[in-house]
Parts: C-alpha cells; sequence; structure tokens
C-alpha cells in the first residue's frame, strides 16, 4: 500500500470553503460549524498569476544548455517568490478543530460511544509531563541505583514529539517516515543529533531492515513525552560521564520508571493533590456527552486508570458545570483497570468494585447497571453482556496500539485523539509556513531537473554553483518548516521531505477518523456522512503547494 501513495498537487486538492470568526464556514449543531463535503477545484487566479507555458524546455540538452536553462528557470522562480505571499492568500485552509476521515464513516450507525479517559476525556497542562519526569528520574536513582548526577538532569518540553523510536540496540532516537527510513535530521544519540554519515555508519543505509526493526520500541501515547526526554538525558549522561552501558538496559529501566510512577498511583496521586496545576478544565466535552445521551446514544468508558483517580479528575473537571448531578449518569457502563491492550485478547473476568469500601467483589458479572463501576474484564464478555455489534460501536482513545488496535481488530469503528493536531494545523495555515513550503516544493522539483538533465560525472564551475545554490535555499526552506514545529523532531506527522511519517502510518492503519478532541463532533450534524476526501494520498489535514503551480 505504501509504495504507491504520493503527495497530491494542490490541482487535485482537497478545498474547504472558510467558516465562522476562525476563518472558515461550515453549518451544523445549534449553529456550531460542520462540513465534510468538499470540493475539487483549482484557484484560477492562482494559476494565471504564477504558471508560464513559455518556460524553458531543459529536456534533450546537453549539459551545458542544460544547467545554463534550468538557471534561467532559478532566476525566475526567485523573482517569483516575491509574489508567492499574495498568491497564497486565496488558498483554502484546513480546519484545525476538524474531523479527518482514513475510513467512510456515518455517524447515524453509530449507536454506542466509548472513551478512554487520560488525554481522551481528561486534559493535562504540560506540567504533567514534568511530574512524570521528575517522579520516574527519583525512582531511577533511588530504587535502580542509577548515579546521581541523572538527577541533575531536567525535563525539556521543546525536545520530544510523539511517534518516535528507540533502537534498544544501538541507543538511538528515531523518527521515520511512512516507508520506515530514518529522517536525516530525527536521529538523536543521548541530546545530539547524529549526522547524514553518522546514521549511515550506524545502520548502513537509513531505510530500517526488518531484522533491524525487532530492536524498536514505538513511543506512541501523550505520556510517552516524559519517557523520550528521560531516555535522551539518561543516555546522555553516561556519554557525558565517560560510563559504559547497554542501549537496551535504559530503555527497560526508564520504562520500569514510568510504568512504576503510574501503576503505585504516585502520579494519579500528584495530579489530584493539585488538580488545578495539572488538570484542564473543559465543558465542552459535557455538553457533547449531554447531545449524545440526548440523541438517544448510549455511552461507556473504558480506562486503565483506577476508578478514584478518573472520579476526582470529572469532578474537578465538570464541577463548574455539572451541577448537582454525577458524571457517573452520563454512562451505561464505566470500567477501570481495563488492562488494555490485553482487555481485547483475555479472557479475564469483570469484577464489580465497590466505591465505599474500596474491594472488588467475588460475584460472578453477567450484567452491566449504571450505577455499578467495574474492574478489568474482557472484550468477549463485554460484547456478550451488551449485545453491542462492533460496527455499531465507536471507541475513542489517544494510544494508537493501546486504545485503538484492539477494537479496529474486532470491528469496532475508532476515533483516534491526537491533541497536537490543533497546534500542527494552525502552523500550517500560517503563510509564513506556506511561502517556505512553496519555496521547497520549487527548488526541489528544480534539483530533480538538474540532476536528471545532467550527468553525475558533469562537475564544471556552473553545475556546482547551481547546485549549492539550490541544496542552500532547499535547507533553508525545510529548517525554516522543521523549526515552526520542533526543533529537534520537527513535525509529528510529516518528515522535513513532506513524507508521511510513521506515525501517520499508524493513524492510517487503526483510526477510522482523527481529530484534535471528542468534542469536536460536536460541529457534526449526528446523522453526518464522514467520507474520505476525494484523491487524497496524503492525510486529509495536510495540503501541499504545489510546485507545478509557481511555473516551474
Amino acid at each position: 500500500m505504501a509504495s504507491v501513495r504520493k503527495l497530491v498537487p494542490l490541482r487535485s486538492s482537497l478545498l474547504f470553503t472558510k467558516f465562522c470568526a476562525s476563518g472558515y464556514h461550515q453549518q451544523g449543531v445549534r449553529g456550531g460549524c460542520y462540513s465534510q463535503v468538499a470540493s475539487i477545484s483549482t484557484d484560477q487566479s492562482l494559476e494565471k498569476l504564477l504558471v508560464d507555458e513559455n518556460l524553458p524546455n531543459v529536456s534533450g540538452l546537453d549539459s551545458n544548455d542544460g544547467v545554463a536553462k534550468i538557471r534561467e528557470k532559478f532566476d525566475l522562480a526567485k523573482q517569483r517568490f516575491l509574489k508567492i505571499p499574495d498568491a497564497l492568500e486565496k488558498m483554502p485552509k484546513m480546519n484545525p478543530k476538524g474531523i479527518y476521515v482514513n475510513k467512510n464513516l456515518r455517524l447515524d450507525s453509530i449507536q454506542v460511544y466509548g472513551f478512554d479517559y487520560d488525554y481522551t476525556l481528561a486534559h493535562y497542562s504540560p506540567s504533567l509531563q514534568n511530574l512524570i519526569y521528575d517522579m520516574a528520574k527519583q525512582h531511577l536513582v533511588n530504587e535502580l541505583k542509577y548515579p546521581d548526577g541523572c538527577l541533575a538532569s531536567k525535563y525539556d518540553q521543546s525536545f520530544p514529539i510523539r511517534g518516535l523510536y528507540y533502537d534498544k540496540l544501538k541507543g538511538c532516537l528515531l523518527k521515520l517516515d511512512f516507508f520506515g527510513s530514518i529522517e536525516p535530521d530525527g536521529c538523536y544519540f543521548g541530546r545530539r543529533k547524529l549526522s547524514r554519515k553518522e546514521i549511515e555508519e550506524l545502520y548502513g543505509t537509513r531505510h530500517i531492515g526488518r531484522d533491524q526493526a525487532r530492536e524498536l520500541v514505538g513511543l506512541m501515547d501523550f505520556f510517552c513525552f516524559s519517557e523520550v526526554c528521560l531516555i535522551a538525558d539518561i543516555v546522555q549522561f553516561f556519554v557525558d560521564a565517560k560510563l559504559e552501558f547497554d542501549a537496551s538496559y535504559v530503555y527497560q529501566d526508564v520504562r520500569r520508571a514510568i510504568q512504576h510512577v503510574h501503576r503505585s498511583g504516585l502520579v494519579h496521586r500528584g495530579i489530584l493533590s493539585d488538580p488545578q496545576k495539572y488538570l484542564v478544565k473543559n465543558d465542552q466535552f459535557l455538553s457533547f456527552l449531554k447531545m449524545l445521551k440526548e440523541n438517544g446514544k448510549k455511552l461507556f468508558l473504558m480506562t486503565n486508570s483506577p476508578y478514584y483517580f478518573v472520579d476526582g479528575g470529572m469532578r474537578y473537571m465538570l464541577e463548574d458545570t455539572l451541577g448537582g448531578d454525577s458524571w457517573r449518569e452520563l454512562f451505561e457502563v464505566v470500567i477501570a483497570k481495563a488492562n488494555k491492550p490485553d482487555f481485547y485478547t483475555s479472557e479475564h473476568p469483570f469484577r464489580c468494585y465497590d466505591v465505599e469500601k474500596d474491594n472488588l467483589a467475588f460475584s460472578k458479572v453477567d450484567s452491566f447497571h449504571p450505577d455499578k463501576i467495574y474492574y478489568h474484564g474482557c472484550l468477549k464478555t463485554f460484547l456478550q453482556i451488551t449485545k453491542w455489534n462492533g460496527p455499531e460501536v465507536i471507541y475513542f482513545g489517544d494510544h494508537l496500539f493501546s486504545d485503538l488496535r484492539g477494537p479496529s481488530k474486532a470491528g469496532w469503528r475508532t476515533a483516534a485523539i491526537i491533541h497536537e493536531l490543533e497546534h500542527e494545523i494552525k502552523i500550517q495555515n500560517e503563510d509564513s509556513y506556506r511561502f517556505a513550503q512553496a519555496k521547497f516544493h520549487i527548488i526541489q522539483e528544480l534539483l530533480g531537473k538538474l540532476h536528471s538533465t545532467v550527468s553525475t560525472s558533469y562537475t564544471c564551475d556552473a553545475f556546482k554553483s547551481l547546485l549549492d545554490e539550490l541544496n542552500e535555499e532547499r535547507q533553508n526552506a525545510r529548517r525554516t518548516m522543521r523549526n515552526m514545529f520542533n526543533e529537534s523532531f520537527g513535525a509529528t506527522f510529516l518528515t522535513d521531505t513532506g513524507q508521511e511519517s510513521a506515525f501517520a502510518y499508524h493513524i492510517h492503519q487503526y483510526a477510522d477518523v482523527y481529530t484534535s478532541k471528542p468534542e469536536n463532533f460536536m460541529f457534526y450534524q449526528p446523522e453526518a456522512w464522514l467520507h474520505v476526501p476525494y484523491d487524497v494520498k496524503i492525510m486529509p489535514h495536510h495540503l501541499k503547494v504545489s510546485s507545478s503551480l509557481f511555473g516551474t
């Protein structure tokens, strides 16, 4: 499948109309916003401004003439760079709060909505990553006897992104593209970025083979930010201290420390001790849940977190809007400590949890009651009790493997909650990003023509000078786009060259739809049909500025 995917030029891209005060137009629930209907069109004014059919043709020329003609194209392109900002004004913008579709979905066929808790219903502040990082670091030193010097490091929120891989054999953090190749500027050993030469010396090639892939572990959920940073800092500490270490042990120990602060309840108690610092109040998702109930939908909550933590968080987040009602009244079934992803494949029995006594009952669970809380369990028993058919259930979660892979294989519909999506779409909509993107694709095409026209053994001064200029322009454009997202690893969904990332590939695999927050569904009619955009070969929320529109 991956081999036939390609970037789509603007002339066959999805063009959304503008709505509301934020620059987009949609119609929907309670005056909200909705439109998944897209049109395939071409901005005629943009083409008229930028396309010149009389540009010199470089095919069939000898090397000297080829270089001269491409130099002429480059000089013309530099003149047209000045016109790009005006041309971009009429280009469409993507909706940061939109729902993006990988598989067609009819909302009127969905009768049951299921939700994860952490980073799905619950929104956390960046301070939480600091808390997890510090607690795990303390565990490494106090319990696993790591050197005291490790305590000096601090969480750096500017370093990690979601969707990276750690090589347990070589100790590198990697960003991979859709095809499993290492992003040239996305390979770190500790906190040091490796050069392309160093990557080739370590891996032989940028492409990760099947044997090498066995040593990689994916860091996919939102809690992985602190894990990524701690792994890099521990590796860097050993390097700076000139201490020998095994990269696989670093991962195992950091993973154990991260799991300990979760399973022991340290993080849960830390959050509830100061919810104002760590939890973000959000009354919109309560309105969304109530809207679903009003439309006759059934709701359930299934999380790996313990009940006391979920209850404390929900009470805090909804205390201003819930009134005297209990949040539990919104859900037909509440399942805590579900042990996902094992929940989807095991045959563990459900246990009824006594909130007052803080213990589990011994009697068999053969029915669910809204006023009860359930622990553990498995998908097989869940379906037997509820009689809910797979295609009528949609499950919302942030972790592609723990939350969504199991439901996807079981026939449920799936919605990935990717909080970074809203921020990254806003960046993609900025004129400065689109300007750099347009320049990048123009230069990329000119480089391709230069290499296809001129022999690789051709080394005249004119060729070398033009090649250096083009490469410098391309690198500047790439660096500009990259730094707008993350200086270390760039965008979550894209590589620096415009390819989709490996993280994006997994979204394609396991998420029928994806959005930044569940409550974005409020902007869509309950009977909406969500369709995969026509002829889109990149992720639906991406919009490529085509170099063909700029006369190259």
